[in-house]
């Protein structure tokens, strides 16, 4: 099922135009250049081309306002989030959200309230998922 969706997937620089397109909602290219928090800022041939690319893999849309285009993101922050979530399991874990999770409580250092939390997310889970009869 995730080798279908993989084409989905931003790359890294798609990404960073969604983010800006998530967070002013919709814009010309130019909007979007002024709405990015880099320096140098990308040049609007690059930011144009982009966007078409983008097009094609069905991650944004268009209408036209004048003579410009104004672009608007199609799909939800949260579906690119379980779409790269649910590759990088495929890809580096075989598929399992234990080893996911093992990786992290291993390599990143977590305090003991956000433990506490993960293990109340956990039992809240369980409880939803397999009820007491």
């Amino acid at each position: 099922m995730v080798s279908r969706k993989i084409h989905l997937l931003p790359t890294p620089g798609e990404h960073k135009l969604l983010e800006i397109l998530w967070r002013i909602g919709e814009g010309t290219i130019d909007d979007i250049i002024a709405a990015a928090e880099q320096s140098p800022r990308r040049n609007y041939k690059t930011v144009q081309t982009m966007l078409r690319i983008m097009e094609g893999k069905k991650l944004v849309t268009h209408r036209v306002r004048g003579r410009a285009f104004v672009y608007q993101a199609l799909v939800a922050r949260s579906r690119i989030g379980r779409l790269s979530i649910r590759t990088l399991l495929e890809r580096h874990f075989g598929g399992s959200r234990s080893e996911l999770l093992l990786n992290l409580l291993e390599d990143e250092p977590i305090d003991a309230t956000e433990l506490r939390d993960l293990a109340e997310l956990i039992r809240r889970r369980q409880a939803q998922r397999f009820p007491r009869q």
